[in-house]
């Protein structure tokens, strides 16, 4: 691959760190080798240097203050560096709009207004293909973080690493980044649903409470309008008993008699709507109750979970 050159090109040498790394090389085969492979790279000083050193560590930091990472290694190293970076802004992100969404002092009623907006609602055409590409993408994340997990915290790893010890910070490195991109991953996916989820529940209670707020104003109408109708019974019978004796004004109690009726009718329909008003607003009420308990409910899973990350950490 490398046949041609008068001198071991750098790429060549980064190949052997990367194999040797990986491989778990043991020291004394790797050194040796590289100190074959620098023989026309480097001077009798630095040659005496290399000669010097006792740690796979060591050796490669030499080897990055003296010559450098070759192209396609930073390439690839600020690819993945960016790739979870973004992952970590996302989870970030997903943090300070579930701070927000659940600050006391906005209703439910306000951030409904907010989620109505011109810009909203042209954006929610494309929210449920938005929410579940995101899925798709934080699940495929997620099960690499795992693979990579598994990969790096196996039995024969820790065997390898047991006997060669120069395996042991390079593992322990890769293992903590694996189980970093896990965290992140996994709390990312978790807070994306539990954001749908808290929207969702914002706007139902909203809704129930504007339903509730003009129950309350009908109910209220309807008790007036009951009210009225009863002091109006009561002046009718006070009429018909001053006109009971007097003979001129039977055709008039008569007819006050019928309106007493019709006005004992009315008063028994609107006593009925008055029923079935407060049983609505019942209902509503209840239904709400229900809301704010799944809220809660979603608040302490969510709080249980970054503890048991917390802990993890640990």
């Amino acid at each position: 691959m490398f046949a041609g050159y008068n001198e071991t090109p750098l790429e060549c040498v980064w190949d052997w760190v990367d194999l040797a790394t990986n491989q778990g090389t043991p020291f004394t085969c790797f050194h040796q080798h590289l100190i074959y492979m620098l023989e026309r790279v480097s001077s009798q000083p630095e040659r005496k240097v290399v000669n010097s050193l006792h740690s796979t560590a060591a050796v490669i930091d030499y080897l990055h203050n003296t010559y450098g990472s070759p192209d396609t290694q930073t390439t690839v190293l600020l690819e993945m560096t960016l790739q979870w970076t973004a992952v970590a802004l996302f989870l970030y992100v997903e943090i300070g709009v579930l701070l927000i969404l659940c600050l006391p002092f906005v209703s439910a009623t306000r951030w409904q207004s907010i989620f109505q907006l011109r810009i909203w609602n042209k954006m929610a055409r494309f929210w449920n293909k938005f929410f579940l590409a995101m899925i798709i993408i934080l699940i495929v994340l997620f099960l690499d973080a795992v693979r990579e997990v598994r990969k790096y915290s196996g039995a024969g790893n820790s065997k390898d690493a047991n006997l060669h010890p120069n395996m042991f910070d390079n593992l322990h490195m890769k293992l903590f980044r694996a189980q970093r991109n896990l965290y992140i991953s996994g709390f990312s996916l978790f807070l994306w649903l539990v954001l749908r989820r808290v929207i969702t529940l914002i706007n139902q209670l909203a809704t129930a409470s504007s339903t509730t707020a003009s129950l309350q104003t009908k109910a209220e109408s309807d008790n007036q309008t009951a009210k009225k109708y009863m002091e109006d019974n009561e002046l009718l019978k006070q009429t018909l008993m001053d006109g009971r004796g007097n003979k001129a004004t039977a055709d008039g109690n008569e007819q006050l008699r019928k309106e007493m009726e019709k006005l004992r009718g009315e008063l028994k329909g609107s006593e009925e709507a008055l029923k079935m008003s407060q049983s609505e607003m019942e209902a509503v009420k209840k239904q709400s109750d229900g809301l704010t308990k799944e809220y809660d409910r979603l608040l302490k899973e969510h709080q249980n979970l970054q503890e048991i990350g917390d802990k993890k950490d640990d």
